[in-house]
């Protein structure tokens, strides 16, 4: 009998161990309005990859948003869209870092806005 309860107790000590160590993982959706193109795309999926706690990251170029799974206990969505903006990019309400944004390649900065002609 007493082989039966130790056999019951250890089985319930390893099934809270493994609920204890399961993570919560979370999933965003953050808009990226100045992706242009596949640089601009790796880029970001670079800089998300060393952000600490993301496990995936996907951006998708004609939707203009930005995928991302990360672990809640690691890291939160303020540091991933800040994470996006140190690369150079807009993320929702945050803007690109200047200097991060003046070192982008021609092609994935904003297209230049036209000025109009002045008539004299």
């Amino acid at each position: 009998m007493k082989k039966i309860q130790l056999t019951i107790v250890a089985l319930l000590g390893l099934v809270m161990m493994s609920f204890a160590q399961q993570k919560a993982v979370q999933k965003v959706v953050i808009k990226t309005p100045t992706v242009q193109c596949e640089m601009c795309k790796d880029r970001i999926e670079k800089y998300l990859f060393r952000e600490e706690g993301v496990t995936a990251s996907n951006v998708d170029i004609k939707k203009k948003t930005t995928t991302v799974t990360f672990l809640t206990d690691r890291t939160n969505v303020e540091n991933i869209k800040a994470a996006i903006s140190n690369a150079g990019f807009d993320a929702d309400d945050v803007t690109a870092e200047e200097a991060a944004y003046k070192k982008l390649p021609k092609c994935c900065k904003k297209p230049e806005e036209t000025k109009p002609a002045t008539t004299n």
